[in-house]
């Protein structure tokens, strides 16, 4: 008994005195280890008499446990320490000022997007959105466009295996809201479309927003009417110059297309407007009676008109972007302009 309060009370001193956690660990094995004291005791409960097992092995028991929690007790207080001692040196001043995080901004393209959106809206049109797989039907057939038409064949569009393709334009959103509902409509339908193309001014994938208006009483003075608004609102430019040019679309009869003068030289003529002075922006037109047929619509009580503008194209002459691609490569000293 005396070898054990002997022991304990060196083990006890010894953690007590310990500075570090390497050296407390080190007291640790030379004590509990396997080979440590403590355990080397209990090995030797087997060759003492049987009648004084039991107390022995009390007492080695009740030693081990005072070492035990001693340890945890030290442990505990150095790790203390040792955060004081951090704290101490760490020194913070509340008065800096805090770091500066970089703030994201929307595309130019989704700027844009947003702009056109946002004045449709303001006259009264609702936003649709179609899926961007489609299939012939309503990308082609109920938009009059014929098997014969060029838009058809594989160079210019993306077909899948099974004779879904993506769609080439957001038309085809259009037919869905004209199969579902009856008239009047009055719609637009941004988003994705794809073509095969590119170039330095194409790309496979591009956005677009056409819209769709079906009523009673509808001419093609109101298309023009609220295009010209439209282009002058966007430009930010009452005194902007715009013209229609008779064209020709297989959905629309008659057909347009819209020009403004430059934005970049103002009519003067450079190399954005291949010296005419003026810039297509978007094409246009009254719905061809052969769409209202299929869409079971009687063309002598309701009639309509149709566009379709580029997004991107659109952007590119809003911001003054000369190169289609810098909305594609993302770099961010281009991107942080907006």
């Amino acid at each position: 008994m005396g070898d054990i309060l002997t022991l304990t009370q060196k083990a006890l001193k010894d953690i007590d005195e310990s500075a570090s956690s390497i050296e407390l660990e080190s007291l640790r094995l030379q004590y509990l280890g396997k080979k440590g004291s403590i355990s080397l005791l209990l090995q030797s409960i087997g060759a003492m008499p049987l009648q004084k097992r039991g107390q022995f092995g009390s007492d080695v028991n009740v030693a081990k446990n005072k070492i035990s929690t001693q340890i945890q007790e030290k442990s505990k207080l150095i790790k203390e320490q040792l955060l004081e001692k951090k704290l101490q040196s760490e020194v913070l001043d509340l008065t800096l000022p805090g770091r500066k995080h970089n703030k994201g901004s929307l595309h130019p393209v989704t700027l844009t997007l947003n702009r056109i959106n946002d004045f449709f809206i303001s006259l009264g049109f609702e936003k649709v959105k179609g899926d961007e797989i489609e299939d012939e039907y309503h990308n082609f057939e109920a938009l009059n466009i014929p098997k014969s038409h060029p838009a058809r064949a594989m160079h210019d569009t993306f077909y899948f295996p099974d004779g879904r393709l993506l769609r080439t334009h957001t038309s085809s959103a259009q037919i869905h809201q004209m199969e579902n509902n009856e008239p009047p409509h009055q719609v637009i339908s941004p988003g994705r479309v794809y073509r095969c193309d590119s170039d330095l001014t194409h790309t496979p994938m591009f956005h677009q927003v056409e819209g769709l208006w079906i009523d009673k009483k509808i001419t093609f003075a109101n298309l023009l009417a609220n295009l010209e608004l439209f282009l002058k609102t966007f430009f930010e430019d009452e005194d902007l110059k715009i013209r229609a040019r008779p064209s020709y679309f297989p959905f629309t009869e008659p057909s347009a297309e819209i020009d403004i003068c430059c934005v970049m030289c103002e009519g003067e003529g450079c190399r954005v407007c291949s010296g005419s002075g003026w810039i297509e922006v978007l094409g246009c037109g009254m719905v061809h009676p052969n769409v209202l047929k299929m869409m079971k619509i009687d063309n002598n009580k309701y009639q309509g008109y149709a566009f379709g503008l580029g997004v991107e194209r659109l952007a590119m002459l809003y911001y003054g972007i000369s190169d289609l691609r810098l909305f594609f490569e993302n770099d961010l000293r281009f991107l942080r302009q907006f």
